[in-house]
């Protein structure tokens, strides 16, 4: 199982979030507190977005270890974004170590990242693939559960209403609950665990999930507040400037702020740059409010 971070919020440093916390991604890359093996060094990426660059995110992606990449920690100084997403891998036996299969994956607009597996994946991926759309057939790059379940996500976005309330919430939940068929018909019902991540920059969704009935899905946390604490130490003039909430959601707790609360089990959240977060439960049917 990997490890993963999603910020939201006025533009922060990359290292802010990567490398100065007490318990930052880099620390989990070979540090993890909440999983049984604690290395997460197959590889790693960061996505974040430049607005007023490009509409598309930028990626650096790397099959190195986090915790000794020169390049990442170089970058991590000096690029700031309003909205970031970073992945520490740990590949899935059997799965190639390679950087088209590291996280996040790119589309277009979207950024998407997964901690845990797809049940019986190999012998569900040709008839998850016979069902995508030909734009979301072309979404696999690489050979990861991960990047198969974004071309779900994204099949389900292109078909959406884009009108929807909360529609990057309520793709992601229609998509874990097409992969989930299919485990269900081609893989035995095999377990799934679905902790997911997708944003468009302004917007994003994440859910703590499994479909296993005798284990609890991954960790996962959010904090919600005026500005992220290791932003405010260096930047305090921007408490008065800059009032937008930040929102950070990550597999293991950043630091040891009180604020980081946990995502109930098989729930989503939706959060965007204007607003509030809201929780809902999973269902196939549709989210419900919490």
């Amino acid at each position: 199982m990997c490890r993963f971070t999603l910020y939201l919020g006025p533009p922060v440093r990359l290292d802010s979030l990567l490398i100065e916390p007490s318990h930052s991604l880099i620390l989990q890359s070979f540090r993890s507190a909440e999983r049984e093996e604690p290395l997460n060094g197959d590889g790693f990426g960061v996505g974040w977005y430049a607005p007023d660059l490009a509409e598309r995110p930028a990626l650096f992606r790397s099959i190195t270890p986090a915790w000794n990449n020169a390049n990442l920690r170089s970058l991590a100084g000096v690029v700031a974004s309003p909205c970031v997403m970073a992945h520490v891998r740990a590949a899935s036996p059997g799965m190639p170590v390679s950087e088209a299969n590291c996280h996040p994956f790119q589309r277009d607009g979207y950024l998407f990242m997964h901690n845990g597996h797809v049940g019986a994946f190999r012998s569900i991926r040709r008839h998850l693939l016979a069902g995508l759309s030909e734009e979301a057939f072309h979404v696999v790059q690489g050979s990861t559960d991960s990047e198969h379940a974004f071309a779900v996500f994204m099949d389900e976005l292109l078909a959406a209403d884009g009108e929807e309330p909360h529609a990057l919430a309520a793709c992601l939940n229609r998509a874990v609950w097409r992969v989930l068929s299919l485990v269900r018909e081609h893989g035995g019902d095999r377990p799934s665990y679905l902790n997911l991540a997708v944003t468009d920059g302004d917007r994003a969704a994440a859910c703590r999930f499994t479909s296993d009935a005798t284990r609890a899905p991954e960790s996962l946390y959010l904090i919600e507040r005026e500005l992220y604490r290791p932003v405010a130490k260096d930047f305090p003039g921007r408490r008065l400037a800059e009032r937008s909430t930040t929102f950070v959601v990550a597999s293991e707790r950043l630091t040891d702020d009180a604020a980081w609360r946990a995502v109930e089990p098989n729930h989503m959240l939706s959060i965007s740059r204007e607003g509030a977060s809201s929780l809902f439960a999973m269902r196939p049917d549709g989210l419900v409010a919490a």
